[in-house]
């Protein structure tokens, strides 16, 4: 079996993640790195989208789950989407990395986030 990628770095959607007031209340920038596993050898083959995982559904998929739902923890953020993913055919094992771009937390740092791998 093959274990080829198809990446996806700094989808950046809007969420309503957290447990703090102004976290439930406004959207907030989250940013989203995704690898997909999958065996690519037959879209490498027939150049043809139905051969393989088509990342703007993915995209697509991320930002509805986002747009609808609310979540108190970036861990249950990641976890639906990481299910979400494993539902398409082909794909096998998936890393979800989903970063707060702005954490309420009084030090200077850049992101906070998790990190999770799920396998079909």
């Amino acid at each position: 079996m093959s274990s080829d990628l198809i990446e996806i770095r700094e989808l950046r959607l809007m969420a309503l993640c957290g447990l703090l007031p102004e976290e439930r209340d406004r959207r907030q920038p989250l940013s989203f790195d995704l690898d997909i596993e999958a065996d690519l050898t037959a879209a490498a083959t027939t150049d043809n989208i139905q051969d393989t995982v088509h990342y703007g559904l993915i995209c697509e998929m991320v930002a509805a789950i986002i747009e609808e739902e609310q979540f108190d923890l970036l861990e249950k953020c990641a976890e639906k989407v990481a299910e979400n993913i494993l539902g398409f055919d082909r794909v096998n094992k998936v890393m979800v990395s989903v970063k707060k771009l702005r954490p309420p937390v009084p030090q200077d740092v850049t992101s906070c986030g998790v990190r999770i791998y799920r396998t079909r």
